[in-house]
Order: structure tokens, then sequence, then C-alpha cells
């Protein structure tokens, strides 16, 4: 913003240089003159009306008088009054352009600041032709030069933006920001400020709640105790499937109680909800948090990541911390040139396809302050140039706080529109096709003891087929057994579950292009526990027909085997082959037993001690499907693992 040099000079020397003499005024006007110095007398003593009523008379006397309208100028701009101040400016540079060439930089920033793009890029244009221009305005002019050109072309091409308020159960007359949502698109989560005659300026932000009704979401309720305290709790992110909540806590009084305790002025806690109850915050300490600012997470649906804005590095930008397989944060890094800018990055929110990170930035071009963003990552898993997400979604105020719900059509923002309620309200909108994410559904189940019936704690992992790579790792509600879990379109699946003291469940799936509608795909998981006579089949097992060579991709499975055995060395195990009854009995006896061999060799190789192993191969016989049918015959030709000890 403009650097207000002539009321500045006349605060700080109480006396001014043209009252002195030692310039000489542009006007010949004596009492022009003597009401100009009169506006330096009041500007001194802090009194801009008698300021502005007596420069209003040097220029009712005088209308060319080219000092006045500068400080008048000036006057409304430290005011804020910047339609009066621009108008001022532009007549003292129509008067005589070179009087004071410094204020086409501060007319341009003006009319910036006013939406006014092509006059603001004439201005700023005229500014870097001039000598003796600060180095820093120049590099200031150069990026809304930048902005200008890119908000004049998105205003002559806007996006499709309809803004729906989404009604009394979310929104009040208090502000209402900083959504969040899960994966099954159920439960909505945001922000409130709400008053607290006990809270810090007589109010305070909390976290309330609402659950999707069909088509409607209810009467949202604050979620209380251990969460929400008489201090600011704010910027929530919820796992996709709900059992997690970080967010941002700052500045406790101490005394306060440990679970609050911060490391610096505003750091990152986190919240495990058992059953339909929050456990008590914690602190994700060091290295997630430091000394510095850490605000705005945002957890990946792989569960492996965790995005946020941090100050530690001097300016606003986007970190990304891994969790290890010890459970333990990585060491955060700043995401590259291609995200953080000189500057300021805010709001950051990867997609659950997580592909797509949206964000908001002052550094990139765009209508003026911070501007809404999208990036997408490359095959190599580098982010992309992001791209601005358009005008009217943008505009010349600041925007930030988006949420884009899981299945990529709806976006949520905040906004204190003239039709809201009250303050800020959250909004939905259809997200344009070209900025949308990956579509996604998501993998929803539960898992329990196949004859007790009771739901268990439980890891679930999906893994991709081909790759072998782990896409997500997530855990059951310790309670209900229940797990909910995100999955791309078009992917082949390699789905394990592990719980303490049972044989590991797998299967395999694959998700087709269209993602089944909008319906969910369902797995309920019956874990078979360690015991004598009982069996799983390794649904992962793959051979080419007529043959007993392991498929590279078995590797998976196999490797989950391994390390079942490792955990539980006082089991022995029998590996089972069996076939369809494609061929004679005696030949698939030959080849189930050659398929189980092949197993058998793989563990022992990769350290298994046969004295926990032994193989037979069963052909056609015990049947767990009729071989009248493709699906029947590929349900027989299996192999399963018993324990006999």
């Amino acid at each position: 913003m403009k650097k207000n040099f002539l009321i500045l000079y006349l605060l700080l020397t109480g006396a001014a240089l043209f009252s002195q003499g030692l310039v000489k005024l542009s006007t010949t006007n004596r009492k022009a003159k003597k009401y100009y110095q009169k506006a330096e007398y009041y500007l001194q003593k802090r009194d801009t009306d008698g300021a502005l009523k007596s420069l209003q008379e040097a220029l009712s006397l005088d209308s060319n008088f080219l000092e006045a309208h500068l400080l008048i100028g000036e006057v409304y701009e430290n005011t804020h009054r910047d339609t009066l101040a621009l108008f001022h400016y532009e007549k003292m540079m129509a008067i005589d352009s070179s009087f004071y060439p410094f204020n086409y930089y501060y007319a341009g920033n003006l009319a910036f600041s006013m939406a006014k793009y092509r006059k603001a890029l004439k201005y700023f244009n005229i500014y870097l032709k001039t000598k003796g221009k600060r180095l820093k305005n120049q590099q200031d002019a150069i990026k809304k030069i930048a902005d200008c050109e890119f908000a004049i072309q998105a205003l002559a091409h806007p996006v499709n933006f309809v803004p729906v308020n989404m009604g009394p159960n979310i929104n009040s007359v208090y502000d209402e920001y900083f959504p969040t949502i899960t994966e099954d698109d159920s439960v909505f989560l945001f922000t409130r400020t709400i008053p607290d005659r006990m809270a810090f300026k007589g109010k305070q932000e909390d976290f309330f709640v609402s659950y999707r009704q069909d088509s409607t979401w209810s009467m949202s309720r604050n979620i209380g105790a251990p969460i929400n305290t008489t201090f600011n709790e704010g910027a929530p992110a919820l796992s996709q499937d709900g059992h997690l909540l970080f967010f941002t806590a700052c500045e406790t009084p101490r005394g306060y109680g440990e679970n609050r305790k911060g490391m610096g002025r505003c750091d990152i806690f986190v919240s495990v909800k058992n059953g339909k109850e929050w456990g008590m915050p914690v602190n994700l300490g060091a290295p997630v948090n430091s000394k510095a600012w850490e605000s705005q997470p945002s957890f990946s649906s792989d569960g492996k990541s965790l995005y946020f804005v941090s100050n530690r590095n001097g300016g606003y930008d986007i970190f990304v911390s891994h969790r290890q397989e010890d459970g333990q944060w990585s060491e955060p890094q700043a995401l590259d040139e291609n995200i953080n800018t000189s500057g300021r990055e805010s709001s950051v929110f990867i997609h659950p396809d997580n592909q797509t990170l949206y964000f908001a930035s002052d550094g990139w071009p765009g209508m003026g302050g911070m501007d809404l963003f999208m990036s997408r990552r490359d095959s190599l898993g580098n982010w992309q140039p992001p791209v601005n997400l358009g005008y009217p979604i943008n505009t010349h105020n600041d925007e930030n706080s988006i949420l884009i719900g899981p299945r990529g059509r709806f976006a949520y923002f905040a906004s204190d529109r003239k039709e809201g309620m009250g303050g800020l309200d959250i909004y939905q909108f259809k997200l344009p096709d070209k900025l949308r994410p990956e579509r996604v559904n998501y993998l929803k189940g539960w898992v329990y003891d196949k004859n007790t019936k009771q739901p268990l704690s439980a890891r679930i992992e999906l893994i991709d087929k081909h790759s072998g790579k782990t896409i997500a790792a997530s855990f059951t509600d310790p309670q209900t057994g229940t797990f909910l879990t995100n999955v791309l379109l078009n992917h082949d699946y390699i789905l394990h579950v592990w719980a303490k003291g049972y044989l590991f469940y797998s299967d395999h799936f694959k998700t087709n292009a269209e993602g089944v509608g909008e319906r969910p795909l369902r797995r309920d998981i019956p874990m078979t526990p360690l015991k004598i006579g009982e069996k799983v089949v390794l649904k992962n097992i793959f051979f080419d027909t007529d043959k007993s060579t392991l498929k590279e991709t078995s590797r998976i499975e196999l490797d989950k085997l391994v390390y079942l055995l490792q955990q539980n060395p006082g089991i022995h195990i029998q590996i089972g082959g069996y076939t369809d009854n494609t061929g004679s009995p005696e030949y698939n006896i030959r080849l189930s037993e050659k398929r189980a061999q092949a197993v058998y060799q793989y563990l022992l190789q990769h350290g298994i001690d046969a004295s926990q192993l032994s193989y037979k191969g069963y052909g056609l016989s015990h049947p767990v499907a009729s071989n009248d049918t493709e699906e029947g015959r590929r349900q027989n030709r299996r192999t399963e693992i018993m324990i006999v000890k």
C-alpha cells in the first residue's frame, strides 16, 4: 500500500518544507497557500477533518494547485476513502504528469484495490518507466501487472459460479468458516465464533458438527469437551473415516493443562474418536510443530501425509510431513516453487484423490489479495504449476477456507455476503468440470470375529495390485469395528485386514471407470482366530492356467504371510492347494500339490523355519462353490492355510 510521504514527513518534523519556503508551491494564490499551510498544521495535530476542510478551501481557490491535490489524496487514502483519493491523484497527474511521477505507483495500487484493472495496468506501466523508483515498489508493480493482465482475461471469461447458502442448520448470526467433511459425505464439521464472557475479547472459536439426513443436514451442535474449550479451536481437518480430527489451538495460557501445552504461537493437535466419544487432544509435537506458527492442517486420504501452513521459514508456506512406519512424523518439507511463492500461502486442502491440491495464495497471478488455486500431481508425483479457480470464485477481495466435497462435484467456502444469515456463512456451489479432482469412491464395512460376531479393532490396508504400493492404511473403530477407506476409479486393489490374535484376511477387487455411480463399495470382514483347525483362503495367490509357477503379483500376499508367521513363531500351518473339476482327479492332485509346494518353498526362502510349515494337494475335493459356472470354478481354484499346531 501507499507510503503517505507528505503526511508522514509533516508528522515527524513538525514543520513543512513548503511552509518554510524551501520548496516553491505551484500556486500563486496567497489565500490558497495559507489554507495549505493550515492543513499542514492540522496534520501535525492529527486533525484530519481540519486538514481536509483547509485543503478543500485551497482547491476551491485554485483547482490546479498540485500539492493540494497530492496532499488531500493522501489524507483520503489514509482514511480509506479510496475513490476520492484516486480522483485527486488523477487530477494532479492530468495537470502535470511530471510533477510527482512516483504517484503513478500509488494511483495504480488504489485502482488495483478497487478492481479497476485496466487503469491500474496503465499506471503501473508508466511507473516502471520512472527514474529513481524503489526496487521494492518496482517488484510489486511487476507482480501487479501480471495480476491485472490475468484479471482482465478472467473477467472476460467467467466460470460458472452459483453459491447457495447452506441454511440455518449450518449457519447462524455468528461467523462460520473452515469446514471439513468425511469421505462418505455424512459428517460436516466447521468452526463457529461464539460469544463467551469468560473468553478473551468476549468471544471464542468452537467446533460444531452436523450429520447428513438424506439430502439435508441436521441442526449443527457443539461437539463439546474435551476438544472445545473456553479458548480458540480452529481450522479442523477430519480423516476420511471421521476417526481422527486434526486442528489448531493457539497461545494457551499457562496452567491450563498439559494436554493443550503448546510449542509455539499456534500448534496442531489431534484427537482420536472411540465410538461416539472424542479422546483428549494431543499436541503432535516436533517435528510437525515448532516455536513458529503452525496451522490449517489437511490429512491425506491414504493416512500417510499431513499438509499444513507454517511461517517457520520466515514466510507463510505450505509444508508436508509424512507418517513413518513406526508412526512418527517426518521432518516437514516446504512444497516446491510450483506451490509456494515469495508471497503468502494458506488454506491448504488435499482432496481424497490424493492427486489434487487446493490452496489460497497472493503470490500467483490473481484478482488481488488471496486467490484460490488448484494444482495436480504429475505421473512422477510432482506438483504442477497451479491454476487460478477464476472469476467470480475469486474476486479482488481475499478468498480462502475452501473445501472440495469427496465426490468432487461440490465445493464449500465461507463468505459474508449481504444475503447471508450474519457474519461469515458457509456456502456450497457446483465446481466447474475443469477444476474438479479425480473421481473417487469409497469402501466401507465392519470387521468382526467370525465365530462370536463381536466387532474388532483392526488395521485396513489397500494395496495397488500392480505396483505393490500401499495406497491407504487406516484402522477400524475399536468399539464398532467399522471402517471407511478411499478408492480411486478404474484401479485393481488388494485388501488386507489385520487384527491381533487372528489370521489376516485377504481379498482383491477392481473399481470400474464409472465408480458404480454414487454407491459405496461394501465389505464386511469375518476374521479367523489363531486356533487349531481354523483356516483362511489366500485370495491373492495367482498362477497361470495349468501351471504351478507363482505370478509376481502373488508376492504381496506371500510377504504378508511371512510377516504373520514371524510374529507368531509358535504356530504351524498347512498350505493346501485346490483345483476345479477340469481335468482328471489324478492330474488335479498333482497340480494342486505343486502349487502348494511353490508357496511352501517361497516361505522357506524368506526365512520361515520348516517346523512351522507343511503342504498338501487336495485336487478337486472340498469345493466351496459349484463347478457348473466359471465364477464357481474360479472360487474352487484356491490356496488355503490351516493352523494345525
